[in-house]
Parts: structure tokens; C-alpha cells; sequence
């Protein structure tokens, strides 16, 4: 007893009252299972990250079908400029048969590394007796890697005008950019020259107008 007259040992009861029912065999079974319903809730959580990868593996293995990538999927798909990738880059041409033009890449094939610039060159030669003036439409295969390969100069910017007999080697500049898709490792620039007929006509119209 205090010298209030207060028993001393309340609070000493209550804190040995309390000791022994935290170490009692039922609470010792309840955090037990509270720690067993965690690592389930753990569990539960880790596995539902894991589906995704193993849903598009059972899709494109099962299934044949190819879901499509995230943003960071992509992204680790694409090797970034300056690294080792290199692409194949085909060179192709021709005439429509109105214009009696000679018309050909100078070279075949060219590898590029993506991000950087290179430069080819095309010929052409105008076979007939007068002032023909071409427009070149140009296409990239496969339609999917077209918005990949940028031309920085090209002849097919603006019409070509070629006199009689005249030849002339066309640049093209070009830059295949970095984003282009892993699996696409080879690309064909290809060109279709056409007469254009209004343009040859002012050609030829003020050439004879010059005349004396």
C-alpha cells in the first residue's frame, strides 16, 4: 500500500494478467494465422503480375495469336541507335512505259545501321529526241516499315526535267529510324517514274517559244 492507502499491486496484476493471454496457446493460434492469411494475401498478389506473361505465352502458343505489346515491351524491343543492328536496304526502279527514260538504282543492296544517315544514287537517262519532264512516286516494303524510313533528300521531292539524250545521277538521303521493328530486317525503296505530261508540254513549249 502507497501512502494514499492505495494497493500497489493493481497495475502489477492487470500487466501479468495481460502477459499471460498474449502467451496463451489460443493467441499464439491467432497470430499464427494472421501471419499464414498475409503470406496467402502476398502470394495472391505476386501471382496475378505472373498471369500476364504466362496469358500471352498460352495465347501465341495455344492459340497462334500474338497480344499486342506495352509501351515498355516495345521499347525493350527496339534496339537504340549506335548498337550493332543492322538493316538491309533493297534499291529498285522503273518507268512507266510513256516515258522513254532509262531508269535504274546504281547500286543493289545497302546495310544501315538505324539512326544513321546514308546516301545512294539513281540513273537516269532520257532516250527520246525532245524535252521529257518525270515525276517519281516511291514506295518502301513492307507497308509496315514504311513509316520507318525517312528520306531527308530525294529527286522524288520535285519533277525531273531531262533534254534530249541528257543522263543525270539522282541522290536519295535517307535515315531508317531506330523504332523500326526487331523482326524487319531487310527493306526495298523502290521508284516509279511517270511522264508528266503537263509539265513536259511547258518544257518543250518554251523551248521552241525561245527559239529565233
Amino acid at each position: 500500500m502507497d501512502r494514499r492507502g492505495h494497493r500497489g499491486g493493481g497495475l502489477r496484476g492487470l500487466h501479468a494478467v495481460g502477459c499471460a493471454e498474449v502467451n496463451s496457446p489460443a493467441a499464439k493460434r491467432r497470430n499464427h494465422g494472421l501471419g499464414r492469411m498475409l503470406l496467402v494475401a502476398l502470394a495472391a498478389f505476386a501471382f496475378s503480375f505472373a498471369l500476364v506473361p504466362l496469358y500471352r505465352i498460352a495465347c501465341e502458343k495455344v492459340f497462334g495469336v500474338r497480344l499486342a505489346q506495352g509501351a515498355s515491351d516495345a521499347q525493350a524491343a527496339v534496339p537504340a541507335a549506335g548498337t550493332s543492328r543492322w538493316v538491309t536496304v533493297q534499291f529498285d526502279g522503273g518507268v512507266n512505259s510513256a516515258l522513254p527514260w532509262e531508269f535504274h538504282p546504281n547500286q543493289a543492296t545497302l546495310q544501315v545501321q538505324p539512326g544513321k544517315q546514308y546516301e545512294t544514287t539513281y540513273h537516269a537517262k532520257n532516250t527520246s529526241g525532245r524535252i521529257i519532264v518525270g515525276s517519281a512516286v516511291p514506295s518502301v516494303a513492307p507497308a509496315r516499315g514504311s513509316k520507318y524510313f525517312n528520306k531527308t533528300e530525294c529527286f522524288c521531292f520535285t519533277a525531273q526535267e531531262l533534254g534530249p539524250g541528257e543522263s543525270r545521277e539522282m541522290p536519295v538521303r535517307f535515315i531508317v529510324d531506330p523504332a523500326l521493328p526487331a523482326d524487319v530486317k531487310t527493306l526495298t525503296l523502290s521508284y516509279a517514274f511517270y511522264r508528266n505530261d503537263t509539265l513536259t508540254a511547258q518544257a518543250n513549249a518554251g523551248k521552241h517559244a525561245a527559239a529565233p
